[in-house]
């Protein structure tokens, strides 16, 4: 049961580095895959409690990294073929909950099936507005703040915080909160410009462990911080 919150700082936009899969399923022995596709099951459950959530608005969370492509071949396509997969079954749920799917990164490197199942998604939740859901896919915060440089220079505009800002990947509000999973302290090139007044919030719990309990307890944890911006 989530707990009623203080407003005396909003929590509008959540980002989860969802990290620990693999290990998790090296610790039971099993392929990593498995971990991979228990990961996927976690995002229902947080997804539909940030859904219920009275102030969230955006839950971006980081799926697959412009790094990720270093990862082995068969691993690559594996998870290619569970988010095709998850995008199929979780459309009921996008429903259910009243939650927009959208996405952050460079898809167009990504099969044409693969971008077709997501475009289809975008649309069929297009009118959604309880929760928007950002899946960060081929995505690095250094990729996204070049490109959208490029477009303001493209578009023979000066470039400036206001302007950059414009062509990111994310016309969303700044995050409030960012929770990284498993125990490491990175942000592993995520949302690197929309991170600069960021909460932080470190687990060593792996994510397949992780449960909309032990975020109700780090959002609890986030209303008692004092955010200044700067100020006093």
């Amino acid at each position: 049961m989530q707990r009623s919150f203080s407003m005396k700082s909003e929590l509008e936009h959540l980002a989860i580095i969802m990290d620990g899969n693999g290990r998790w399923a090296k610790s039971r022995g099993l392929q990593r895959t498995k971990g991979h596709e228990k990961g996927a099951e976690v995002i229902r459950d947080i997804t539909e409690y940030c859904s219920n959530h009275p102030t969230l608005q955006t839950l971006t969370l980081y799926a697959f990294s412009t790094e990720n492509w270093k990862r082995p071949k068969l691993e690559v396509d594996f998870l290619m073929r569970l988010l095709d997969k998850y995008l199929a079954n979780e459309l009921e749920t996008y429903c259910k909950c009243n939650v927009r799917f959208e996405t952050i990164g460079d898809i167009n490197h990504l099969s044409s099936s693969l971008q077709k199942r997501i475009e289809t998604t975008k649309e069929a939740t297009k009118n959604h507005n309880k929760l928007t859901q950002i899946l960060a896919l081929n995505y690095g915060s250094r990729d996204e703040i070049t490109r959208a440089v490029n477009k303001v220079l493209d578009q023979n505009l000066v470039v400036t915080e206001e302007n950059i800002n414009k062509m990111l990947d994310t016309p969303y509000s700044d995050v409030d909160l960012i929770i990284r999973t498993s125990g490491e302290q990175r942000l592993s090139n995520f949302l690197l410009w929309q991170s600069s007044y960021s909460e932080f919030y470190f687990t060593s719990t792996l994510w397949p462990d992780f449960t909309p309990i032990e975020l109700d307890d780090i959002i609890a944890k986030f209303y008692d911080r004092d955010r200044t911006f700067g100020g006093l």
